[in-house]
């Protein structure tokens, strides 16, 4: 039980391996901005400042109480066209934030005192030395923070709180960014440095220490609980040990990402990192998940090799490929959807090229529903020998587009499943018993008597062996031949693998060559044979069949003569009946 908990743990941090992070981000946020291309949308429409402000402070107030999704009315008032649409969910949350803070510290109108139709294309809400909160009116006739008020908001909240004090945590206060926070416990010598400030540096060395200690340490813990599991399930000793390898890289991807989010980078090395650990994290995930489907593809390989139904001998390997090209599809969609790619659009335009891509992909279409075929209908299972046209041998791997055949000259065969829905296919696997028609020509000087003892004893080998059908079989002297006498046999084994037939055929056939050698039975080959008759002709002894013998005695005498033979070839070691799959 623990070991399927912990599966169903790695499972699900596998599934939100695309989600972002970091504390602050909201699902309906993302769903908000992603699809912002210019500039952000508003939830409703602002026609003038005074309700782009009143909206912007009642969101704020909201989130201020504790309700976090009321951000996204605030962040619609903010002009972030000029943000990368990678990073416009952190730096929309953040300028929010600051934003509020400098309107509780600024001195700016009421909200009755901020024009309702102004003349012009601007409004100066907020005027101070790092620069001017201003709203300007966007192409869709909406009035928001304008794209340099939100490049200015940091500074102008430095200059603010330099003046005055800020007290997080009162109320109606919201809480500041992390690196916001974080920013103004450094002292002032590590707010300066070239590109980045110094406590910036540090922070990206101490986020790449842990996240690698953190990589190596999951990565030892996950080898070391694999190691266990296959001492105690043979299933898994066909696992690597460090299959499960890829999670601890994506918790160092995990973690880089979140650690980023709190440093506070500027727009342009944000970008660059960002887009590196999404494609690290998606990565890792969709090899993270791939390795997940490999230990429970090796878990029911095993139970399914125990079963003596074929059926999950089949069903088993087309399962853990469905489930492998279902990460894929998730993971690519996690992956545009982390860099911020529209999958809408993307979807639309498959959809408009979808005749197209069906007739480029008929044989493609074909194959899947030849291998639907093989998985509803059942007919053949791995290991079967089977005839499929001019292709016979043994099948060892049936997918979503091919199935593979291992041919008696040990070559493999691979043939598209779309052959399957059309050609005749003749499961030789699946006879329940194995037949053999063969006739035994014996020298026309056999006697009837002898003939008859040598099939009656014939038939006590059949009634004899185990493995051979009891309830029907022929054995018969069944015509004359050109330079014999034929006796037709007509017998069946229920044997479950042809070389069980060939064991069983190869001591049939020897049990009937010594019954023959025991009753003096000679068998004919093409011969001629020139009889010249010179004067009196002594006739040969009497042989110990003599022709007046009764037909009673001749089979008993052919079932004394097969009893011995057979228990002398067959022994006490009779294996009991064979049972089928049903």
């Amino acid at each position: 039980m623990k070991q399927w908990l912990f599966l169903l743990l790695l499972m699900s941090l596998t599934a939100h391996a695309g989600v972002y992070p970091g504390a602050a981000a909201t699902t309906q946020q993302a769903n908000t901005n992603k699809n912002n291309t210019e500039t952000a949308q508003p939830a409703v429409r602002l026609p003038n400042p005074q309700a782009t402000v009143k909206q912007f402070i009642n969101a704020m107030t909201r989130v201020a109480t504790g309700d976090d999704e009321a951000i996204d009315k605030a962040i619609a008032t903010l002009d972030l066209s000029k943000v990368s649409p990678l990073i416009q969910d952190e730096r929309g949350q953040q300028t929010a934030r600051l934003l509020f803070s400098v309107i509780q510290l600024g001195e700016i109108p009421k909200l009755e005192d901020i024009p309702a139709s102004p003349k012009l294309e601007q409004y100066t809400l907020l005027r101070s030395e790092a620069g001017n909160v201003v709203l300007r009116i966007n192409d869709q006739n909406n009035w928001l923070f304008s794209s340099k008020t939100v490049d200015r908001i940091p500074a102008i909240f430095d200059v603010l709180t330099q003046e005055q004090s800020f007290a997080e945590g009162e109320e109606g206060n919201v809480s500041l960014p992390a690196s916001v926070q974080l920013r103004a416990q450094m002292p002032a010598v590590l707010k300066q440095g070239f590109l980045l400030e110094y406590w910036q540096w540090v922070g990206l060395f101490l986020i790449i220490v842990v996240g690698s200690i953190a990589d190596k340490v999951l990565a030892w813990i996950l080898k070391v609980n694999v190691s266990r599991w296959q001492k105690q399930h043979p299933a898994f000793e066909t696992l690597d040990s460090n299959v499960l390898r890829p999670l601890g890289l994506m918790a160092m991807a995990l973690m880089w990402w979140s650690g980023l989010n709190v440093l506070g980078l500027p727009d342009t090395a944000l970008v660059i990192l960002l887009v590196a650990v999404k494609l690290l994290v998606s990565l890792s995930g969709i090899w993270s998940a791939f390795r997940i489907v490999d230990i429970f593809d090796a878990l029911w390989t095993g139970r399914a090799l125990k079963t003596h139904n074929k059926f999950d001998d089949l069903l088993v390997p087309m399962v853990s490929k469905s489930l492998k090209v279902f990460v894929v599809v998730i993971g690519i969609v996690f992956a545009a959807d982390n860099l911020n790619i529209d999958v809408t659009s993307l979807l639309a335009g498959l959809g408009l090229g979808g005749l197209a891509f069906a007739l480029a992909a008929k044989d493609l279409l074909g194959n899947f529903f030849g291998s639907v075929t093989v998985l509803l209908d059942r007919p053949f299972s791995i290991g079967d020998w089977v005839v499929i046209g001019d292709i016979e041998g043994t099948v060892e791997q049936v997918g979503f587009r091919s199935t593979r055949v291992r041919t008696f000259y040990n070559s493999l065969v691979t043939m598209p499943n779309s052959i399957l829905t059309t050609t005749k296919i003749d499961n030789m696997g699946a006879r329940r018993f194995r037949r053999m028609k063969h006739v035994l020509s014996v020298t026309y000087d056999t006697g009837p008597e002898r003939i008859e003892a040598f099939c009656e004893g014939i038939r006590k080998i059949i009634q004899l062996h185990p493995y051979m059908r009891k309830d029907y079989y022929h054995v018969y002297f069944n015509e004359y031949g050109a330079a014999s006498l034929n006796i037709l046999v007509y017998v069946f084994w229920a044997t479950p693998d042809w070389s069980t037939e060939l064991r069983e055929r190869h001591r049939f056939l020897l049990d009937i060559l010594r019954l023959a050698k025991q009753l003096e039975v000679e068998f004919a080959f093409p011969t001629q044979t020139l009889y010249l008759k010179r004067g009196d002709v002594e006739h040969p002894p009497v042989e110990p069949f003599k022709p007046g013998m009764s037909q009673e005695e001749a089979l008993a005498r052919g079932q004394r003569e097969a009893e011995s033979i057979v228990s002398q070839t067959l022994g006490a070691d009779i294996p009991g009946p064979v049972e089928f799959p049903r």
